[in-house]
């Protein structure tokens, strides 16, 4: 196991102390389920969401809960195995890896502590809206799409 590509896990603690702040900071200052607007295509909306990322299986009866701590532990742990196998000279996919590790760990918490996600971003335009999200979806959503990026170029 190369354990020195465990150094790419500053970026999981910063996502996951920004992410739980930031949580914190809207606990106190939002109210439940009220849009506070920031400017036109941004709200501040606390919302708890008993699903996964960006609202998906939100109404799904409350075995989701276990579902997602079960499953994001796992897929935790197996990002976790990869980043410390990875080869030297891979820090795109490292990166990708220790984003979507905090971001997993972040949701993770508030699963475990509250029973759902704590959200808070709310983007629109016009009519449409995107599902609230927060930073550790963030952080999985750009770590997935840096994967994505890291899988198309040359080994």
């Amino acid at each position: 196991m190369k354990t020195a590509n465990l150094r790419w896990l500053w970026i999981t603690l910063l996502i996951i102390i920004l992410d739980q702040a930031t949580k914190y900071a809207a606990i106190q200052w939002l109210t439940l389920n009220q849009a506070h607007p920031v400017f036109p295509g941004f709200n501040l909306t606390l919302v708890h969401n008993p699903g996964a990322a960006f609202s998906f299986l939100r109404d799904a009866g409350g075995w989701q809960r276990y579902f997602f701590i079960i499953l994001t532990t796992v897929i935790s742990v197996v990002l976790l195995v990869w980043l410390a196998r990875l080869p030297a000279g891979r820090a795109l996919l490292a990166c990708a890896l220790a984003l979507v590790i905090g971001g997993a760990a972040g949701n993770l918490w508030d699963r475990l502590q509250y029973g759902y996600v704590i959200d808070f971003i709310d983007v629109y335009y016009d009519k449409w809206s995107w599902p609230v999200f927060n930073i550790a979806d963030s952080a999985i959503t750009v770590g997935a799409l840096l994967l994505i990026l890291d899988a198309f170029r040359k080994p």
